[in-house]
């Protein structure tokens, strides 16, 4: 249902029952005036009866009275009788009158008009039509005050009867004729009253949510309408406002992320560099040891063969040649060790919540991968550390890297952090809930190159490096075997 139709509906409504109630009080104050009007007539018929009665009481005034109260009733038509009735200490008696219609006046309320002395009409519906009764009291000059005499009047009101039904049917086609007038206005003007700002406002806001944030509404006008479009304005520009901050929080908040991408980048290439070279250094210096060995052993035996006078002389520079081979050789194998030695390194003041804030989201493509729950529980008010945070974060990946290895799917990685009694060292665990570590096996996996994977690659290196990490920074390296529960590596750092 439309606003039209509801209007209409709530207009012809309310002017129905308007024009029904004005019409009623308008009928009701015609009807007095006209009721007014013949109790006037009936009064002035009854005074004139009550003062012949008072001059002329004997037996032949009533008589006469009589006579004349009868052609009065057969001259005036609107007269319907005319009734005198004399009240004696509250018994009354019929004197004289005239008739042209039966009516038997009740004795109660003939009594009531002789006691109170005040005149009474009433409505009545006789034989010959609707008509008004009116009894006058009238007190005889002279006479005991008991002795009173009421004075009946009944006329014809079928003249009145019909000024309102005429009335009445004028009344209901003028309030008919005013209402469709009314409605007509109404309906012509609801177009320039209501349908045209309305339009224009939906319009506004259809337009408004396609995303045109600078759509207006445009109503030069003081009423509802135009406080409405004010409103409408005032909103749109608060959200065009709002869409603007919102726009340059994303403009600089992209830029962040960009930037943060790009530190994430940089710091994962940074950490790759240096657990590679790292593990080349740990390879290198494994190799060194192997190498060197056996080269100081074959440089020494060529210098105490040479010792000997009673070479060839080609066998002595053989020998000579063996000794500097030697040499270049080990110069070689110091020269890689110091290429691949890891800088100093650096230490600062740095919480754990940091460290890990740095580190986590590096593994974080390997743990969704994986599809392995990483938790993390750090206590609360634990103390800085004074790390190198490039070694710190390499050691945490090379433990995560190892748990993950060591997990099924859907496994499960804890990363904690505590201070331990004294607040002295803090313990960072990595635990997990994969098969564990065999009990004979735990001090073998510190060991460089020792690896439970028979795949070919370059295994081995992360425990002990890890081990080296913290060897550097004061701390000490524990491995756990928890029945049931996997494995568990904590690092106790100095705080």
């Amino acid at each position: 249902m439309t606003v039209r139709t509801r209007l209409m509906i709530v207009t012809i409504f309310g002017l129905a029952v308007t024009m029904a109630v004005w019409g009623w009080i308008q009928l009701r104050a015609l009807d007095d005036i006209l009721t007014k009007q013949q109790v006037k007539r009936l009064d002035d018929v009854a005074e004139t009866v009550g003062t012949y009665y008072q001059h002329f009481p004997t037996r032949r005034g009533l008589s006469a009275l009589d006579i004349a109260l009868k052609e009065q009733v057969q001259t005036d038509i609107r007269l319907a009788r005319i009734d005198i009735f004399s009240v004696v200490n509250g018994d009354i008696e019929y004197i004289a009158g005239a008739n042209r219609v039966p009516y038997n006046w009740s004795e109660t309320l003939v009594g009531s008009v002789a006691e109170k002395l005040r005149t009474r009409y009433i409505k009545l519906n006789t034989e010959g039509g609707p008509a008004l009764g009116l009894l006058y009291p009238a007190i005889l000059s002279g006479k005991d005050k008991k002795n009173r005499v009421v004075i009946g009047v009944i006329a014809f009101s079928q003249s009145h009867a019909e000024i309102l039904t005429r009335a009445q049917r004028l009344l209901m086609v003028s309030s008919g004729g005013l209402l469709f007038v009314i409605l007509l206005v109404l309906f012509i003007s609801y177009g320039w009253i209501i349908g045209r700002p309305l339009r224009g406002i939906i319009g506004a806001i259809d337009e408004f949510q396609t995303g045109k944030y600078d759509r207006r509404i445009r109503l030069a006008r003081r009423d509802e309408w135009g406080h409405l479009a004010d409103h409408f304005n005032s909103m749109a520009d608060k959200i065009e406002q709002v869409l603007a901050r919102d726009q340059e929080l994303n403009l600089s908040l992209e830029e962040r992320v960009q930037e943060a991408t790009h530190n994430v980048v940089q710091l994962q290439k940074e950490v790759n560099q240096l657990q590679q070279l790292t593990a080349l250094g740990y390879l290198t210096a494994t190799l060194a040891h192997d190498l060197g060995t056996p080269l100081h052993s074959i440089a020494g035996m060529a210098r105490l063969l040479l010792e000997s006078d009673e070479w060839p002389p080609d066998v002595g520079r053989k020998l000579e040649l063996i000794v500097r081979q030697t040499q270049r050789l080990d110069t070689v194998i110091q020269n890689v060790r110091r290429a691949t030695r890891l800088p100093e390194p650096h230490f600062e003041t740095i919480s754990i919540s940091e460290l890990l804030n740095e580190t986590l989201p590096l593994v974080e493509p390997l743990i969704q991968k994986s599809g392995i729950c990483l938790r993390v529980d750090v206590e609360a008010d634990i103390p800085l550390l004074y790390v190198d945070r490039y070694r710190f974060q390499i050691a945490m990946l090379n433990l995560i890297e190892n748990a993950v290895e060591a997990l099924p799917q859907e496994g499960e990685i804890t990363v904690s952090a505590s201070a331990l009694p004294g607040g002295r060292f803090i313990a960072i665990s990595v635990q997990d809930n994969g098969p564990g570590i065999p009990f004979e096996l735990i001090e073998k996996v510190r060991e460089p190159f020792f690896s439970t994977h028979s795949d070919e690659g370059m295994r081995g290196l992360g425990l002990a490096i890890v081990e080296g990490i913290v060897k550097v920074h004061g701390g000490c390296l524990e491995i756990k075997h928890h029945p049931d529960k996997g494995a568990e590596v904590i690092l106790y750092f100095p705080a």
